[in-house]
């Protein structure tokens, strides 16, 4: 059903009836509903541009869309890659309630019961949505959401007289931008000098380094010029006065250790938004101005929603930060933004991160994985590649050899002060208010979410895809349970004990898989627990938690956990199941454990064997198919 865009009631009825949120706000009498447009550049986190960040090099069309505007310097991601991103900005929603947190999902979820992807609300109210071209969303996408969604969508293949949503993607800052060889950095200079910018101190300053810094920020430059094609487009079409324009990055930036962790550099993005004179009512904000105000993409779609006179529906995590009726005082009070990652491709971890206001928290659930464990497609880029090589030949000092070592269960960061996060503040006695502060709102949000993640995906995929979220909320009282197992090892091994014996021989399961984690994040500490755990890994009932028992046993030397693992490996019907087998087996093989490992391809269930991210990982093993 279409409704006539001006009659404004008849919208909010519609709305209303269909359960989507409360009443329309009215806005000022005989002005038309503003035309929204986002440019949208991929990779780019704030840190790289000087409109945010010293550091950063000169965009000039994204800075005179500022003067005009307003700069949002606390504008976040809440996943660190393209689709886990574009996932929450679709929907408006966090995506470990919704099982859209994998990147890329290997089964698309549904939408929440009741709720579609935001662009369906603004058709339903006479907005023509064009999306040019990237989607890249874990959602199945249904048929109302986009009236063109293509290289070729544009505002001006509508009807006269349609208000527009319009998406402008732009891939020039991409990573893939970054996969030259030694020898095109040998033969292609820079326009942009290589000893302009610092390298960031988590990375060695050498020639591979300054010289990606530098070809990125070409890139960056490249971009902004195509920004201000898109804004001049808008002024040929004599639609500057009727249309609000953001502009911000899709997610972190690429250098290493940014796009794929949930550090600054991969959630903390640039953000402008212009809202033309005639609708300066729809901001809190006066034009020229900057905000410290919180916003993270979860709000967007809510955002774009009330800028068109619309309500958030009720099942979105977000809120709008423009619109009418909003106050700069209560919107400047917004100082907290959440963060997430899982797997990456064929690579799988479980972070999760809460900043408020100057202080980040980050809870590694596995932290005896490390954040430079093999990913193909990250270590294409020659800086990733300079990096490892230099920590294997012990060049690298201790902030940079971080990234190749195990991490702390849980981190903190005044990222103020400390930008690249690299001194960690959670031992520190004086900061122990403000850890203990952010550990229990993460926690209370990881749980009353609640986070699908404490079971793996695999079984995810098979209990839980046809209603994700409707599974969470029947198992939220034993994803807390999971989420208490896995906090045992923020206490002391003593303390923790007890309760990971019980856990280790409890009945269900998934207090098993938490406990053997556990075990693996106190490393040597647990392993007064190894008759206990080695029980698990010759009788579980559960290959994954055979996995688990072995990984804990390689990790703390008791024994060499190869053929266990490579016969659990054989032994998988899943290849999402095998994929995570890969993982352990991945994580061991690499230093400093180098266990050796001898897997025979024909030994692999045919499924397995034929799956796409197996066959990367594989790869990254050295083993061709």
């Amino acid at each position: 059903m279409k409704i006539k865009f001006n009659n404004l009631t008849i919208i909010c009825q519609f709305l209303l009836i269909a359960g989507i949120g409360s009443s329309c706000q009215p806005e000022q009498s005989n002005l038309p509903s503003p035309n929204i447009v986002w440019i949208v550049s991929e990779d780019n986190s704030k840190h790289y541009m000087r409109l945010f960040d010293e550091n950063g090099i000169e965009t000039p069309h994204i800075e005179k869309l500022a003067s005009q505007g307003v700069r949002f310097d606390r504008a976040f991601s809440n996943g660190a890659v393209c689709s886990v991103a574009r996932s929450a900005i679709i929907s408006g929603c966090y995506g470990p309630r919704t099982l859209t947190n994998y990147h890329r999902n290997i089964q698309a979820a549904p939408m929440p019961d009741s709720l579609r992807m935001f662009p369906h609300y603004l058709r339903e109210a006479g907005y023509y949505t064009a999306n040019n071209a990237k989607e890249d969303y874990n959602f199945i996408k249904g048929d109302s959401v986009w009236d063109e969604s293509s290289n070729k969508a544009s505002w001006r293949n509508r009807q006269s007289g349609h208000p527009f949503f319009y998406v402008h993607n732009i891939g020039t800052t991409h990573e893939s931008r970054l996969h030259f060889t030694a020898e095109e950095m040998q033969n292609n200079a820079t326009q942009t000098k290589l000893d302009d910018y610092q390298v960031q101190p988590n990375h060695p300053d050498d020639s591979v380094f300054r010289y990606t810094n530098a070809y990125y920020r070409d890139k960056i430059q490249q971009m902004d010029e195509q920004v201000g094609e898109v804004i001049a487009q808008l002024k040929q079409d004599d639609l500057l006065d009727s249309t609000i324009i953001f502009y911000y990055g899709d997610h972190g930036g690429v250098l290493p250790g940014s796009k794929g962790y949930i550090y600054e550099t991969g959630l903390h993005v640039p953000m402008v938004a212009y809202i033309p004179p005639a609708y300066k009512h729809l901001s809190a904000w006066a034009p020229g101005s900057a905000t410290e105000a919180f916003v993270s993409f979860i709000d967007l779609a809510p955002t774009v929603l009330r800028l068109a006179g619309l309500p958030t529906p009720s099942r979105m995590d977000g809120k709008p930060f423009l619109g009418q009726g909003l106050t700069k005082n209560k919107l400047e009070q917004r100082n907290t933004t959440y963060g997430y990652a899982d797997r990456f491709d064929e690579k799988y971890d479980q972070v999760r991160s809460i900043r408020v206001g100057p202080y980040k928290y980050i809870r590694n659930y596995q932290p005896y994985n490390f954040d430079g464990l093999l990913n193909n497609y990250r270590y294409k880029q020659l800086a990733y590649q300079d990096w490892q090589d230099k920590h294997h030949s012990h060049q690298l000092n201790e902030v940079q050899s971080a990234f190749f070592e195990s991490r702390p269960p849980e981190m903190l960061f005044d990222v103020e002060a400390d930008p690249y996060e690299t001194n960690n503040l959670a031992d520190d006695p004086s900061f122990a208010p403000t850890l203990v502060a952010l550990r229990k709102k993460l926690n209370t949000w990881v749980t009353h979410m609640p986070d699908l993640s404490f079971y793996p995906e695999y079984f995810l995929l098979d209990q839980a895809i046809d209603n994700p979220v409707a599974f969470g909320q029947t198992h939220q009282s034993d994803i807390k349970k999971y989420a208490q197992i896995a906090d045992l090892s923020l206490q002391s091994f003593d303390d923790a004990k007890a309760k990971l014996i019980t856990a280790l021989s409890s009945s269900d399961p998934w207090e098993r898989y938490w406990a053997l984690m556990t075990c693996s994040s106190f490393g040597q500490q647990a392993m007064v627990l190894t008759e206990e755990v080695t029980q698990v890994m010759h009788k579980d009932s559960l290959l994954i938690n055979q996995v688990k028992a072995a990984e804990f046993l390689g990790l703390s030397k008791a024994v060499d956990p190869a053929k266990q693992l490579v016969d659990c490996l054989y032994q998988s019907q899943d290849p999402t199941e095998a994929l995570l087998i890969l993982n352990s087996i991945m994580l061991l093989r690499s230093a400093p454990h180098h266990y050796t490992f001898e897997i025979d391809l024909k030994q692999l269930q045919s499924k397995v064997r034929k799956d796409k991210m197996v066959s990367w990982r594989l790869t990254g093993l050295n083993i061709s198919i």
